[in-house]
């Protein structure tokens, strides 16, 4: 499969140049509603949260610090979400090309990879513009954000990937998947913080493989500090296994997704 994958490369790259240019081919904005999209997402939420319930951060006079903060978590579950979600349909939204061009099968998924990640990079960059509005000036801690996005995008293709082929057999996963995503976003720290849920649901954060790199993308961007590494072994864990079993998963399954699409 790996080898297969880098003779396709220059598909893989051109395909990426191609989605990312036919998204937008005749917006004005272009690419720009890569960015406006979660922006103004996270603007309503500062703006019915910061303001009408008056949430504020702890230990901290800085009036821009929640906008800060859920902009940071909004970019890490933004990251994840697009990954894993557009994984899921992308062999049924292939389907007809599947059934015509002869290429590797996993190249797909790959595509959704590489083009959620220039996404993300544009993100951040418009999120270090709007901080520096806001008076607050990046760190070296946003280096952080680099291996932040590799577990996030390994976790989230893992898992993408592995119910993109279930969906393809049992098109329910997908609309599983759609309400279970809003679930799983409310039950991770972004909107909220981790100190205000109180001590007996301590635990189904803890169990939430996407609260400690949410916090990493916190605190790198709001406090400027490093994650601790401890607290992400068991996300690195959960994420190789999720790229491990999709592989094993989409070779055996591989021969029988154009018969069954």
């Amino acid at each position: 499969m790996f080898r297969s994958l880098w003779q396709y490369r220059h598909f893989i790259m051109s395909s990426i140049r191609g989605e990312l240019r036919g998204r937008f081919a005749r917006s004005r904005l272009g690419a720009l509603w890569f960015i406006l999209h979660p922006l103004a997402q996270s603007l309503i939420f500062s703006i019915v949260l910061a303001e009408v319930m008056r949430a504020r951060m702890p230990n901290s006079d800085n009036t821009a610090a929640y906008p800060i903060y859920l902009l940071s978590g909004m970019a890490a579950w933004g990251l994840f979400s697009e990954i894993l979600n557009r994984s899921i349909g992308i062999f049924i939204e292939q389907a007809s090309a599947m059934k015509k061009i002869a290429f590797p099968r996993l190249c797909l998924p790959v595509i959704i990879l590489g083009s959620a990640i220039i996404n993300h990079v544009l993100l951040l960059a418009a999120i270090m513009i709007i901080f520096l509005f806001f008076g607050h000036f990046p760190g070296l801690a946003w280096l952080y954000l680099v291996p932040g996005m590799l577990v996030i995008s390994a976790m989230a293709f893992g898992i993408g990937v592995f119910l993109g082929v279930l969906n393809v057999f049992a098109r329910d996963v997908a609309q599983f998947m759609s309400v279970f995503m809003q679930l799983w976003f409310w039950f991770t720290p972004i909107v909220y913080l981790r100190s205000v849920v109180p001590q007996h649901f301590q635990w189904l954060l803890a169990l939430n493989p996407m609260t400690p790199l949410v916090g990493l993308y916190q605190d790198a961007l709001l406090l400027n500090q490093g994650p601790q590494w401890t607290s992400l072994a068991p996300t690195l864990l959960i994420g190789g296994l999720a790229v491990l079993l999709s592989f094993a998963v989409f070779r055996r399954a591989s021969p029988e997704l154009v018969d069954a699409l």
